[in-house]
């Protein structure tokens, strides 16, 4: 009686493919197939002995004349030169009245412009996740 009962709970059955271990369960006459069959871990070939090679940053341009005459870094091409400027006239106007410094507070802006909407909604957003940081909603 124990051997049926052992029978019936489970068989280890090696599987014809993979020849992985599978557990076939016979219990309320119904058949499962449980396999444990996990994928095996690949070995990673070659990473002995290799040396890692050192990614270098592109080369800072030093020459002053070439940084008055070219555009620097504006080459997106693997070969090829750098455009040169052109004189201030062929630029449109507002790209010499963007702001390259820090980005002005609220107080420094007016209330009625746009700037000042989106400044202080950032502001807002800004306050409130940092209330709100590790509290649960």
């Amino acid at each position: 009686m124990t051997l049926l009962n052992s029978l019936r709970s489970s068989m280890r059955v090696r599987c014809l493919l993979t020849n992985s271990p599978v557990d076939l369960c016979t219990s309320n006459s119904l058949y499962r197939i449980r396999t444990c069959g996990y994928a095996k871990k690949v070995a990673a070939k070659g990473k002995k002995g290799m040396v890692k090679d050192v990614l270098k940053g592109p080369e800072v341009c030093t020459d002053p004349v070439k940084l008055t005459s070219y555009a620097v870094g504006a080459n997106i091409f693997k070969q090829g030169e750098d455009p040169p400027l052109k004189p201030r006239e062929e630029y449109p106007e507002w790209l010499f009245q963007l702001n390259l410094g820090l980005p002005k507070k609220v107080t420094e802006l007016e209330p009625d412009t746009r700037e000042y909407w989106k400044v202080m909604r950032k502001e807002h957003m800004w306050r409130f996740n940092k209330l709100n940081k590790g509290k649960k909603l």
